[in-house]
């Protein structure tokens, strides 16, 4: 198994408008990696397991993973300024088959984070599906706006449809055809407008997974859940540096927000102050700003049409956690399994599916149950 990770520029740049025709457009190019490796050595490195992001003194990142050893193959070169990423290969993936286009396409699943997460989020799990499935690949991104993506200029409006936008051209330059999208939450409203932007782009079939999340209203958590909208506020509020994370996982607590959510969100903060230094200081990955704006689109976003007319060769999955009780309306549960029947006449494919023993965080509360219910798709679809 091997792990390939992007980090886009740290400088700001003009980005090009959003648009399907962007996505189709963006083209291929390798440069030199700007980490010294020997020549045609990947060297091991470890990853971070939050979603803070690396020292910026490189223009540009590219580290690979394979079996913790030092390994021989292709150094692939590959920079991307639309979002960083992970590619999680298994153990039978030619490392150099991305780059090199007389080798069969590889299998790839995209996998997609929900609002403040990061690629990270998916790390353990991504690393046990390629395990279990060692032909396929796994792609990991950090959303406009957050993790190691926010040191991008991305032009507005940050919506839903941008940020599927930019995972459609950032496939498009890495050259790779997904068979499997997987999104939480936030993410699962993303894969549904990759599906409705650009149908034809994507490999028939093509499976979706849209994790605890509907295609249009969303409603607030319960008691004991997370809210994103009041998280995002509260967060805004705070200064832009703080000296300790310990006071900010303090003053989410009190606030009210629960102590798993506390320690998830301080993994956001990172150190600004020079290694050393008698004083620390720590400042947020993410843009606010700009996840205030796309959490208010994935309110608004409304997705049903792409589910109510699904198109041909397309599957897709909704998995509702058992816990995750005030996100499900009896309105949605009617609609989805309407669908059913519907995309069954027309060639498509919509199910739904219940994880048991979860609430939202479906990949960290359930991982076996929710490992057992995707493995159909990378069962299902001949490599």
């Amino acid at each position: 198994m091997s792990v390939i990770s992007k980090f886009p520029a740290a400088h700001r740049h003009r980005e090009a408008p959003v648009g399907v025709s962007a996505a189709r457009k963006v083209g291929f190019r390798s440069a030199v990696a700007s980490v010294p490796f020997q020549d045609d050595i990947i060297r091991h490195s470890q990853s971070a397991l939050s979603c803070s992001r690396k020292a910026a003194k490189y223009p540009s990142v590219q580290m690979t993973l394979v079996d913790e050893r030092v390994a021989r193959g292709r150094n692939m070169t590959m920079p991307s300024r639309i979002l960083a990423y992970d590619l999680v290969q298994g153990a039978l993936v030619r490392l150099s088959s991305i780059a090199d286009k007389s080798i069969p396409d590889t299998p790839t699943a995209v996998l997609v984070h929900g609002i403040l997460g990061c690629r990270k989020n998916w790390g353990t799990f991504a690393r046990r599906l390629a395990q279990a499935f060692p032909t396929w690949q796994f792609l990991l991104v950090d959303l406009r706006c957050h993790g190691d993506s926010a040191s991008t200029s991305k032009k507005g409006p940050h919506t839903v449809a941008a940020a599927a936008v930019d995972v459609l051209k950032l496939v498009a330059q890495l050259r790779i055809t997904p068979r499997v999208l997987v999104g939480h939450s936030f993410g699962g409203k993303v894969v549904l407008s990759m599906v409705e932007q650009a149908a034809k782009p994507l490999a028939r079939p093509v499976r979706v997974w849209v994790l605890d999340a509907t295609p249009g209203k969303v409603r607030p958590g319960g008691d004991g859940e997370d809210h994103p909208q009041e998280l995002i506020s509260f967060l805004s509020r705070m200064p832009k540096e703080v000296s300790s994370k310990r006071d900010v996982l303090n003053a989410l607590i009190k606030e009210g927000f629960s102590k798993d959510v506390a320690q998830w969100v301080v993994t956001n903060l990172q150190q600004t102050s020079p290694s050393g230094s008698s004083s620390r200081s720590f400042s947020w990955v993410f843009d606010l700003k700009g996840i205030a704006e796309m959490y208010q689109s994935y309110e608004e976003t409304n997705l049903w049409n792409i589910v109510e007319d699904v198109p041909r060769g397309v599957h897709m999955n909704f998995l509702k956690a058992e816990r995750s009780l005030h996100r499900w309306a009896l309105e949605d549960l009617q609609r989805i399994h309407a669908a059913e029947d519907l995309a069954a006449d027309e060639g498509g494919g919509v199910q739904m599916h219940v994880l048991e023993d979860a609430g939202h965080w479906v990949h960290a509360d359930n991982p076996d149950g929710l490992f057992r219910i995707l493995s159909s798709s990378f069962q299902g679809i001949k490599t």
